[in-house]
């Protein structure tokens, strides 16, 4: 069967235009309307979904041309879409900017031609005007291959200043121009190292989004934006049911823990995994009869006190760690496993101390880019060979390895240099600074799922009952990308 939609890509001449903020504007104001919008993001990035996420009503998905292959993007896109009148795609940087300055690789131009989506062009206009006029024809005729569906532009002065503006753009041919949004620094959404707030810790109040939906409503010509929407006909897929036996997974969830692709968490579960949330921030105790604990990333440095104030639960997945529990934790999940966080003002914060390792936080950022991991010997996420894609973005450091910890990831960056082996283990956990997409290669949430099913299986239902075992050891061949 397939089903119809409709779908674009939100991209702006470069960062910082507004392409958020037309983003959020659209998918409430079409929400608001009635219709299911299903929203996308180009690139890595955890915090624009999430805002998206609170927009639209539904999970918003993480494009990507560098982490998942071309056919990857496309089902990801067709699988969600299909559930969907409109999907809504906001790009990342400019939108002929990706990894460097000779090719579209890594670029939303890229991904848009990939999904075979026109591209609605976001251009700040302020202190410009006829000007707009030579800068919206050269993006549009940049690449041939590339649809655009027109223009919205912000950051307008007056009705006058967007009058000027569209006579600009009315000399080139085929360019809509759907309107202007008026110069408001109120709807800048704020920042903070990493990007913006995330919308856990920081939520779009409802009375903003109906702003912005009010603005697009009453500024630019969404009707017309619509009608200009090419309609795509997209398969609608078979759910897949869950593997048996099922294992208990305990997720962290909460403020300071909230970077995770649901692509991980949905193959978790689709490979057996009951995924049970619970809060470092708020739990005292982890929940019952876990085979295996999943700490992603997020901000734990801003909750610092917080986390190590709670030392029941610090204790109690000490204690697990040490009876063999599988661990998977990434980043932020990481510095909770350390023995403690130093801020900037120099302060201590002791965590978990599952790992000896001690970090520090920075003031400037300390790595930004994708990795792929090779595992250099057998672990929770499979054996020896196996290769995985994802990124990694901090602005904290290991201050000091208290202990003779072994790394079983070699690190490759994007241009093909090998970085300093990561993956921190001992017993049955795993962590690192690089955050997985599973997607890049399923198999390595099927072994994280069968660690849990070897531990459940020796422990006769949960930890704390009987003999200790290591998950690491699993026998199948090597699943590379």
């Amino acid at each position: 069967m397939t089903h119809q939609t409709r779908g674009l890509v939100i991209a702006g001449t470069q960062s910082g235009v507004g392409k958020t903020t037309v983003t959020l504007g659209l998918i409430y104001a079409l929400r608001r309307r009635g219709l299911t919008v299903q929203p996308f993001k180009v690139g890595p990035d955890f915090i624009d979904p999430g805002h998206h996420a609170q927009a639209a009503g539904r999970i918003s998905r993480n494009l990507d041309g560098w982490m998942l292959r071309q056919d990857d993007n496309l089902a990801l896109f067709r699988r969600h879409a299909s559930a969907a009148q409109v999907a809504v795609v906001e790009g990342v940087m400019g939108l002929f900017d990706g990894y460097d300055g000779l090719s579209e690789a890594g670029s939303t131009a890229q991904m848009a031609k990939w999904l075979g989506l026109p591209v609605l062009l976001v251009v700040d206009a302020r202190s410009m005007a006829r000007s707009a006029g030579a800068l919206v024809h050269g993006f549009a005729t940049y690449d041939p291959d590339l649809a655009l569906a027109g223009v919205v532009f912000n950051r307008i002065g007056s009705s006058t200043h967007l009058h000027y503006l569209r006579q600009a753009l009315s000399q080139l041919e085929g360019i809509n121009c759907f309107g202007g949004l008026p110069r408001e620094p109120e709807l800048a959404i704020p920042e903070r190292h990493l990007g913006l707030f995330t919308a856990e810790d920081h939520p779009l109040a409802e009375s903003r989004l109906e702003h912005l939906a009010d603005l697009l409503e009453s500024h630019l010509d969404l009707e017309g934006l619509l009608e200009a929407l090419p309609v795509l006909s997209v398969p609608q897929e078979i759910p897949v049911a869950s593997a048996s036996p099922r294992v208990r997974l305990g997720v962290a969830r909460d403020p300071a823990f909230c970077f995770y692709y649901p692509e991980n968490l949905e193959l978790l579960a689709q490979f057996g995994a009951e995924l049970v949330p619970f809060s470092p921030l708020r739990d005292r105790e982890l929940p019952e009869n876990l085979h295996g604990l999943y700490l992603g990333g997020g901000y734990p440095e801003l909750y610092a006190g917080q986390l190590s104030a709670n030392t029941d639960l610090k204790r109690s997945i000490a204690a697990q760690a040490a009876a063999g529990l599988p661990i998977y934790a990434e980043c932020g999940g990481l510095m909770y496993l350390s023995r403690e966080i130093e801020d900037l003002t120099g302060n201590r914060h002791p965590m978990a101390g599952v790992l000896p390792l001690k970090v520090r936080m920075l003031s400037r950022l300390k790595a930004l880019g994708y990795r792929e991991i090779t595992l250099t010997g057998p672990g929770l996420l499979g054996p020896a060979g196996t290769k995985a894609r994802g990124h990694e973005f901090h602005y904290s450091e290991i201050a000091a390895e208290l202990g003779d910890l072994p790394r079983l990831y070699k690190i490759t960056a994007r241009q093909g240099a090998e970085a300093a082996p990561e993956g921190y283990c001992i017993n049955n956990v795993l962590a690192s600074y690089v955050h997985l997409h599973f997607d890049s290669n399923p198999e390595i949430a099927r072994h994280l799922v069968q660690s849990c099913r070897v531990f459940k299986c020796d422990f006769r239902g949960g930890p704390g009952e009987s003999k200790k075992t290591s998950a690491f050891p699993l026998n199948s061949p090597p699943n590379p990308l």
